[in-house]
């Protein structure tokens, strides 16, 4: 009795060590194909540079997309996280890499080069209204929107910035992923307490407020990293220039989908 149940015990260990073995090269190459996607033969030497300081193999891999996925770059500028991507979701995968007609005008010039003579074959570039981007239900995996959903909240007196309704935005993006899909959130930390005001002067939000706001939308967090974290950002200055240019508190944050 006592040996069969000896017996019986040692192949249930077998079978999981033997499933776990068989598991292991997938889990592997789901790691690595995020670092073969930063390291792809022709990419820029100002994205080379850019890698420093945004962590684009850690915060891709936190997102867990896949070969064969589709996404959507939202606000994608000049197209760094576009590109990347590209590789990691490979031939059979599609990047749409959107732009509103102000983002196209200030990202002019790297945006053709990085699409110049089809380089990037899985990746189509939209410029479009972000009130009315008419995505299809349910055909997106993924989602990006990186340090520019504080842009959601932007009101800018001198029309160089149209005026953007957030919750309808935010609902289209929820009506056009798949239950489940993946909304990736970088952004600028705005100071404690600021909620969305920080937006328009300073490019920046509160991490709170952005969770409240986003999973009001159909989202659910799913998982945060801090590695974009600078304790030593006082929050108080403006994002994209000067002294604050590359050295902000950022938040990460991967959202998933709930059910609809």
């Amino acid at each position: 009795m006592i040996r069969a149940l000896r017996t019986r015990f040692h192949g249930r260990v077998f079978a999981l060590l033997y499933t776990a073995s068989l598991l292991a090269p997938i889990h592997a190459y789901a790691a690595d194909v995020y670092d073969a996607a930063v390291a792809h033969a022709g990419r820029s030497a100002a994205d080379l540079k850019r890698d420093a300081l945004d962590h684009p193999a850690e915060i891709l891999r936190l997102s867990g997309i896949q070969p064969g996925m589709r996404i959507a770059d939202v606000l994608a500028g000049d197209g760094y996280y576009s590109e990347i991507a590209s590789y990691v979701v490979g031939p059979k995968g599609r990047v749409f890499m959107i732009n509103n007609a102000a983002f196209d005008h200030w990202s002019e010039g790297p945006l053709q080069t990085r699409l110049a003579s089809d380089r990037l074959a899985n990746v189509e570039h939209k410029t479009l209204d972000l009130n009315h981007m008419n995505l299809a239900a349910a055909s997106l995996d993924a989602v990006f929107l990186i340090k520019v959903y504080h842009d959601l909240y932007w009101v800018d007196s001198s029309g160089e910035w149209p005026k953007i309704d957030t919750g309808s935005v935010l609902n289209q993006l929820a009506h056009a992923l798949k239950p489940g899909g993946v909304l990736l959130l970088v952004d600028h930390s705005a100071q404690a307490g600021s909620g969305k005001s920080a937006a328009s002067d300073l490019h920046r939000i509160e991490e709170s407020y952005a969770i409240k706001d986003i999973e009001s939308h159909g989202f659910k967090v799913a998982a945060r990293s801090d590695v974009l974290r600078r304790p030593d950002d006082a929050r108080d200055l403006i994002s994209y220039k000067g002294a604050a240019l590359g050295k902000t508190d950022r938040f990460v944050l991967v959202f998933h989908r709930t059910a609809q």
